[in-house]
Formats: structure tokens, sequence, C-alpha cells
């Protein structure tokens, strides 16, 4: 009996042994599960929108300066005092018009004096002739000696090199009486005169004026060397609804321009080309050294994959999104941006059509990040 007794006694022990282990082991399992729980990152809720497909009518700004499609500076050619102005500043004038006179006094008696040295230069040649003409007949009869026929015609070739001479300070002299007189060279606006009446002016370093063509006029630009295939197509197109001047002030300019200049050569250290379209400035509104925006409009062959433009991150020159992927996961995905127009940006590279990018709650995510997705509009 008492044998009987210790039996159970030991049995409900080890009942009461393999009770609290299980009861430890639960415990330590209902332990670990929180503990894995509170280790899971929360899902990040967002906003996704679809990649879609449409015709895209977009534009690129690039700085732009307005330059004339000529200018030049107006300087003295010769020396000597102002006595006339014949423009005044800012006037329109047409080529050949008189701008400028200088006093011609001494250069209309520099031309008198050319023309009477070449008379006389002339008419001595006429007498060194006569005399040799008659020297050469005394000499076929022998009559005088050889060496005075040889004086004579050596006289004849000096004379003839003294009236080339007089002709050539006649010529100088006509040269500098014309440069008295400044001239427009071509039709255009002239700038504030830098002189006045009475002011000395010296030979090749006293500047005039200035004066440049108003209309049309140019406007001049930077593009990336990638570009350069678009603009060559718009420069052989002629085509004028593509290119827009936006002014200071955000106004855009009423008329239309096309590509008229592209430049020989990219500029190796900024990797650009320069670039001129020609706008109509009948009212002179565009003057030359404004600062501008050429507006180039684009509009696509065939549908592009869009996406809203706040989809977009920027990291170092590198763009790119988060895509979502299966199980609610997002994957960061580096794409290649092509025109923005509105809220949305071209992808060129990067996405499919079936992709779906996150818009909202960006900042919060990670790659690999889990999401709570809403659809965007």
């Amino acid at each position: 009996m008492k044998q009987k007794k210790n039996t159970i006694m030991k049995i409900q022990s080890i009942a009461l042994l393999f009770i609290g282990t299980g009861a430890i082991l639960q415990s330590c399992g209902n332990k670990n599960a929180a503990n894995g729980q509170a280790g899971a990152a929360p899902a990040v809720a967002v906003t996704t929108a679809a990649v879609t497909q449409q015709i895209v009518t977009g534009s690129e700004s690039y700085p732009a300066i307005v330059v004339p499609i000529n200018e030049t500076e107006l300087r003295a050619e010769v020396s000597g005092y102002i006595t006339n102005i014949y423009v005044t500043d800012g006037a329109t004038v047409n080529k050949g018009e008189k701008l400028y006179e200088i006093d011609h006094t001494r250069y209309v008696a520099a031309v008198d004096q050319a023309k009477a040295s070449l008379k006389i230069a002339e008419a001595n040649l006429e007498k060194v002739r006569r005399d040799v003409q008659r020297y050469r007949k005394l000499s076929e009869q022998d009559a005088i000696a050889k060496q005075t026929l040889d004086y004579a015609e050596t006289d004849l070739n000096n004379q003839e090199a003294q009236v080339l001479a007089a002709k050539a300070a006649l010529t100088t002299a006509v040269t500098n009486l014309d440069r008295s007189v400044i001239r427009a060279p071509f039709a255009g606006t002239v700038g504030i005169s830098q002189v006045r009446n009475g002011a000395l002016v010296s030979a090749g370093s006293t500047l005039l004026n200035t004066i440049s063509t108003t209309n049309p006029i140019n406007v001049e630009f930077q593009v990336p060397e990638r570009s350069l295939s678009q603009f060559v197509a718009l420069q052989k197109s002629g085509a004028k609804e593509a290119i827009q001047l936006k002014l200071s002030g955000n106004s855009i300019y009423p008329s239309h321009g096309y590509i008229s200049t592209i430049d020989r050569a990219v500029d190796a250290g900024t990797n650009t080309i320069k670039v001129r379209a020609r706008f109509d400035n009948p009212a002179n509104e565009l003057r030359a050294g404004m600062n501008a925006s050429i507006k180039v409009l684009e509009k696509s062959a065939q549908e592009e994959m869009v996406i809203p433009y706040k989809a977009v991150q920027e990291q170092l020159g590198v763009f790119s999104v988060f895509i979502v992927g299966d199980s609610s996961k997002v994957k960061q995905q580096a794409v290649k941006l092509g025109t923005s127009f509105d809220d949305k940006v071209v992808i060129k590279e990067g996405l499919k059509l079936s992709d779906k990018v996150v818009v909202e709650g960006i900042m919060n995510l990670r790659d690999g990040a889990t999401i709570q997705e809403q659809t965007g509009n």
C-alpha cells in the first residue's frame, strides 16, 4: 500500500514537470512572437499612379540673349575736328547716309595739291617722251652720241614712275577726303553719339558711335550636344511655330522665330553648341543685349510613356522613381527623363507601361519597403 502511494506521487511530480516546462515554452514562444511583431516595420501609406501613354506637347527653355544680325563700331579713319553731325542719337538710317563729317579743308587742299603734282608730272613726261623720240631719230643718223639717247631714255623711265607716284598720291588724297565723311555701312539704328561738334578725333582710335541692324534680329542661346540633331531638323524645316521667345517679366513675344544658324563646332568645355534663332522686330521691341528665354515647343511623333513629375527624385544628377512590386514592396529604379509638360514628364528609359510608381509619400520610403497603396488621380 505504501509502495503504491509512492508510485502515484512520482507520476504526479512528472506531470507537474511537463506542465511547467510547457508553460515556460509557451511563455517564451509568446514573447518571441511579440518581439517579432514589434521588430517588423509598419507599411508606409503612399499614393501611386500608373505609367500612361500619350502624345506629348511640351517645351524646353534655354537662357538667351538678343544680338543684331549686323553690328559695327563707327571710328574715325582720318584725324581732325568734328564739324558736322548729321544724325540724331538712336535714329534709324539708310545705307550710305551721312552720319559725321570731319573738317575736310586740309583734305580738299591735299587733293588739289595731288592733282597739280600729277599735271606737272604728266607734262614733264610728255616733254621727256618728245625728247626721246627726237634723240632716237638722230641716233639712227649717228648725229648724236649713243650715251645721250641712253640718258634720255632713263629720264623717260624716271618720269613715268613720277607720274605713277603722283597718281597714287592723288588716290590717297581722294580717299582721305572721302573718309572725312563717315557714312552708314548698312541700314540700321545708331546708338548714342560718343562725340560732339568740335571734338578732336584720331584716325583708327576714336569711337564715334555704334550701328546695328534691328529688323529682323537674332536671339542667341546654347543647347546641349545631345539636342543637336533636334535643332538641325528644326533649321532644315524652317518651322516657326516651334520657337517662342519669353521676355523678362515672363511676357511672350508675339512673333515666332526660326532657327537661322548653328555654330560650326561644339564647345568641348561645356558640351554645348551655339544656336541662333531669328525673329521679326518691326517695332524694335527687341534690343541688342536683352536677356530672354527661348522656348522650343515639342510634339511627339508617337505616344510617349509619362508619369507625374513629382514621382521623380534627383540625387547627384541621377533621376529615379519607386516602382510598386510584388507583395506591396517598392523598388527604386533609375530613369532617363524626356520632355516635361504641365505636371508630367516623359520617361525615355527605365520603366514599362505596366509599371506603377509612387507619387506621394516618397520621403518615407527606402528600397524594399512595404507600402499601403492608394491610387492617385
